[in-house]
């Protein structure tokens, strides 16, 4: 609806809503990549919006739809030639789909941008079953794809099935060999995980940790299960009454995916930054950033992008221990924890809202 609000405020006839759908992705106008400054590492750029997956947690669906909607592969390559860096972010939450059609539409795409020979590297994300077709990988790694990032979400097929991504496990996928796959294409992988499921136990960290390990994934990117509005996720939180961080608008500025803006079945909001702590500093160690670095020299992969990832990530957990200090000292003020029902009937807790401040987030 935004042209149609430009219009209006241009004629001095603003309405007080505007109701929008879905637009088919050939009426996107390109990005003005003209007007940002120089001196950015990443450029970024869209090719398709909507995804067929329905994860409780994810607000993909709810706002961009479940349908695949996609950009012709002359738009495209049109906006990459406008994009000055050399590195670029594909936006796209599934840049392949999950369907044969999908895929075959990113294998016309990967052509196309190989005959364009456009120089650029890119990194997107993607669902597992990158690592299905290996004519799919060998184009996407001649298209210029360096880097893909996996939602791999849980440890456990009850937590895949609890967040509703059993996708991950059809066809008894072997977590690993997938990710050599992958990586065997030069092609880094950049592994995400939740904790906070309520099938989570005390420990998850250190598990989400060796499980990212033992799949040989390049990087973690971990995050707290966090409600989003509109998500289904969202809206059991709420019935149940586990939403803590509930003052709003104020407490949106907490919903970043690493904070624990509501109340967990198994641990209270010390614990669960406690086991990301944990987790990202076992995942992190000296050690494990030597090994991977290592790893990449003979897969030939990339080692100074593993390098400089992993450094980076070390460095923002440091930054991210301050942000988790200022947030225990605010524990204190919190009346003590309510246990959750097994029966599941909704909750009632009182007691203030914790105000803390986030570090970052991808």
């Amino acid at each position: 609806v935004w042209a149609e609000v430009l219009s209006d405020l241009k004629r001095g006839i603003l309405k007080k809503s505007y109701a929008g759908g879905h637009e088919e992705m050939d009426k996107t106008p390109h990005a003005r990549h003209d007007l940002l400054p120089t001196g950015y590492h990443f450029g970024g750029i869209q090719t398709t919006r909507g995804c067929p997956l329905n994860c409780s947690f994810c607000s993909v669906g709810p706002f961009n739809g479940r349908k695949y909607r996609r950009r012709s592969n002359e738009d495209v390559v049109a906006e990459f030639r406008k994009i000055k860096e050399k590195h670029i972010l594909i936006v796209d939450d599934n840049l392949i789909g999950t369907s044969a059609d999908h895929i075959e539409r990113a294998k016309s795409l990967f052509r196309a941008m190989i005959e364009a020979d456009l120089g650029k590297e890119w990194i997107c994300q993607a669902t597992i079953n990158i690592a299905d077709d290996e004519e799919l990988l060998k184009l996407a790694r001649k298209a210029g794809c360096i880097g893909a990032f996996i939602g791999f979400e849980s440890t456990t097929e009850a937590g895949l099935a609890e967040v509703q991504k059993k996708y991950n496990i059809q066809n008894n996928r072997d977590f690993k060999a997938s990710v050599r796959r992958i990586q065997k294409q030069k092609i880094s992988v950049a592994g995400s995980f939740i904790m906070g499921l309520d099938v989570d136990e005390p420990g998850i960290g250190v598990r989400i940790a060796d499980t990212a390990d033992s799949y040989g994934v390049d990087f973690l990117n971990v995050l707290i299960l966090t409600p989003l509005p509109g998500t289904r996720l969202w809206d059991k939180m709420e019935k149940e009454g586990r939403i803590l961080s509930n003052s709003f608008p104020e407490d949106w500025k907490y919903y970043t995916l690493t904070l624990p803006v509501g109340r967990y079945k198994n641990f209270s909001r010390d614990e669960i930054l406690g086991e990301l702590e944990t987790c990202v500093q076992r995942f992190y160690s000296v050690r494990g950033i030597i090994h991977r670095v290592g790893r990449s020299l003979i897969l030939r992969e990339h080692p100074f992008l593993v390098f400089a990832g992993n450094l980076s990530y070390r460095k923002n957990e440091s930054l991210s221990q301050k942000v988790c200090d200022r947030f225990r000292g605010t524990l204190d003020r919190l009346p003590p924890a309510v246990s959750i029902p097994a029966t599941g009937e909704n909750l009632h807790v009182l007691g203030s809202n914790v105000n803390v401040r986030e570090s970052s987030m991808k």
